[in-house]
């Protein structure tokens, strides 16, 4: 691993970028949020909650419930508008020399700090190591450190003891666990410790729930950090049918539902995986094991086959915008076995149009 101070690929590009305008046509693999989400049940939890918009927003309730779910005090518990804005509060609101992002990973952290004034230094991890993480790689002097877990795009589960031995008396530790809950078990989670110091876990309900448009997601931490994080906020800063959304998705009922598509996410991640793997005479070799609800692929002539494959019906994420990445890596999100049947027979399509 090497630390970069470079900037590189465009920090703003996300997935949603590949099915903007045309998109429409397009089976989506670029984006990872659940397909046919939200369900039925919470759709009419969130249009419930449209009565009451004459009312400015009270998130108490969803609060609590987010404190009950993690079995932590209530003022361990930030709602934010996505976990994005918390990556914005984060920022702007901490006094931070020294930050350091550990890539590949998710942009908008570090997008966020150089908005923000701030110089960020890279640790960029390695594929000849699994793109795994090792704790001596970052710097002793940084101040704030963002991890993900499980990582987007690389899909690698980092051992909750491993991201733990970066914690340091005066260091902040972020770690981006948007995807946690489609990890069967969630395990390696970091979310309800209150053991780690400086710790601070970002959640969102965007993925598993398919609330992209919606906007919440929150924050665990220290009471001390939440209420500064709080001050930053604006008034109001989450809807009333964001919290709804919340509340609803605190529910047992709605903690069981996650799990059990956890285990299908695992499973149709397995179906992915063996059929990319028959593409290994193209060159593709896939990023394992996998653990998010997505995989990171390598392979010859990328940026062509992504090409081909709009034209063939198909959206996948470019991986050159990623720091540490190139332009021969993209990213597939995880679908159900006859969506991604029909995938492969179109990326069999597409790497025989790119050799030509």
């Amino acid at each position: 691993m090497r630390t970069d101070r470079t900037g590189g690929p465009d920090l703003r590009h996300h997935g949603d970028a590949e099915v903007r305008d045309d998109g429409a046509r397009l089976t989506d693999l670029a984006v990872n949020v659940r397909a046919d989400t939200p369900p039925v049940w919470l759709r009419e939890r969130i249009a419930g909650s449209l009565a009451g918009l004459a009312a400015y927003p009270d998130g108490r309730a969803a609060r609590a419930a987010v404190a009950v779910r993690h079995e932590v005090p209530v003022e361990r518990v930030l709602l934010t508008a996505g976990a994005a804005e918390a990556f914005v509060l984060l920022a702007r609101d901490l006094t931070v020399r020294h930050p350091v992002v550990v890539h590949p990973q998710f942009t908008e952290p570090e997008a966020a700090l150089r908005d923000a004034g701030h110089t960020v230094d890279r640790v960029l991890l390695r594929e000849e190591d699994g793109f795994r993480l090792d704790p001596a790689a970052v710097p002793e002097d940084a101040d704030l450190v963002v991890v993900g877990n499980p990582t987007n795009p690389t899909s690698v589960l980092h051992p909750a003891a491993t991201i733990a031995e970066l914690a340091r008396p005066g260091r902040t530790l972020v770690v981006d666990e948007a995807f946690l809950d489609a990890v069967p078990g969630e395990r390696e989670a970091l979310a309800g410790r209150t053991d780690v110091p400086g710790l601070v876990v970002l959640r969102s309900l965007t993925k598993t729930w398919g609330l992209a448009g919606l906007r919440i997601g929150y924050v665990l931490a220290a009471p001390e950090t939440i209420a500064a994080l709080e001050r930053a906020q604006p008034l109001w800063p989450v809807s009333t049918p964001a919290l709804a959304a919340a509340l609803a998705c605190m529910e047992p009922r709605a903690v069981a539902e996650a799990a059990h598509a956890a285990h299908r996410v695992a499973t149709d991640r397995a179906h992915l995986v063996a059929g990319l793997r028959e593409f290994a005479s193209d060159g593709l070799r896939v990023v394992e094991p996998a653990q998010g609800p997505f995989v990171l692929l390598r392979l010859p002539k990328a940026a062509v086959v992504r090409r081909h494959l709009r034209d063939l019906g198909f959206a996948v994420r470019r991986g050159d915008t990623f720091p540490g990445l190139g332009e021969e890596w993209l990213r597939l999100a995880v679908r159900d076995r006859t969506t991604v049947n029909s995938f492969l027979q179109a990326l069999d399509q597409a790497v025989t149009l790119a050799r030509v």
